[in-house]
């Protein structure tokens, strides 16, 4: 039978083969049943508006700070221009910590962008943020800036939970009176947002119109964008009731 034997012997063979390679292989992969739970998403930071003068203006809060360090828990202003041209903050609200930290011609999105450096060190025990004039001049739709506001209550929330949070509406300019619709819209977004995250809206934008409807040209300095002191008190006036 050498003929069989020469048939049977190849296919023994590779019958042994197979079973040794199957037997060699482990068990098939499963998930894991204690895999780890996907990290909790953090708050969306929106793209910083690139202005180089910005950085020179957190080294100077800082370079500030290391002299005199501010007050934990205090009341933190911050904003653009408004905010930072505020000079009688502390005057004004006589027996609060105030804190200014304003940089002109900065947006919304760059407070947020900013957090790290010049609100979650500081620990407030309230925030005042005055932006968006500069947003929706820049061209930044009501509804992107009310994206904005979202992203930034949710970054300081983040780290500062306990955090009292107030917005100041867009103020009406004479130099920007063209933007009056869009500064409507926008503030109203806002406001109905604020309601729905806990935070305080404080409505300038009424008590700085003349009669008329007007951007009031009596409250602001010769370059119709920036207020003098008149329009100051009237801030003072309105914002008084909501510091905590």
């Amino acid at each position: 039978m050498p003929f069989l034997n020469s048939v049977r012997l190849p296919l023994i063979a590779a019958s042994l083969i197979a079973l040794l390679a199957a037997c060699s292989g482990g068990p098939p992969t499963t998930p894991s049943a204690a895999a780890p739970t996907a990290a909790k998403a953090t708050p969306r930071i929106p793209e910083q508006v690139s202005n180089p003068a910005w950085e020179a203006d957190m080294q100077r809060f800082e370079a500030t700070d290391a002299q005199s360090p501010p007050p934990r828990g205090g009341v933190l202003f911050i904003g653009s221009s408004s905010i930072r041209f505020w000079d009688t903050l502390a005057q004004d609200f006589p027996g609060v910590p105030v804190i200014n930290r304003g940089f002109g011609g900065s947006e919304l999105r760059d407070s947020t962008w900013y957090a790290d450096r010049i609100v979650v060190p500081y620990a407030p025990r309230q925030i005042l943020i005055y932006a968006g004039d500069n947003d929706l001049n820049a061209g930044r739709t009501p509804r992107q800036l009310h994206a904005d506001f979202i992203a930034f209550v949710e970054r300081v929330r983040r780290d500062l939970p306990k955090t009292k949070i107030a917005y100041i509406s867009n103020k009406p300019s004479p130099s920007r009176a063209q933007l009056l619709s869009v500064q409507r819209e926008a503030n109203t977004l806002i406001a109905a947002e604020a309601k729905r995250l806990g935070v305080d809206y404080i409505d300038i934008f009424t008590p700085m119109l003349d009669a008329s409807g007007q951007p009031d040209e009596s409250l602001f300095i010769e370059d119709r964008l920036h207020m003098n002191r008149a329009g100051y008190v009237i801030w003072q006036r309105v914002i008084a009731p909501y510091l905590k």
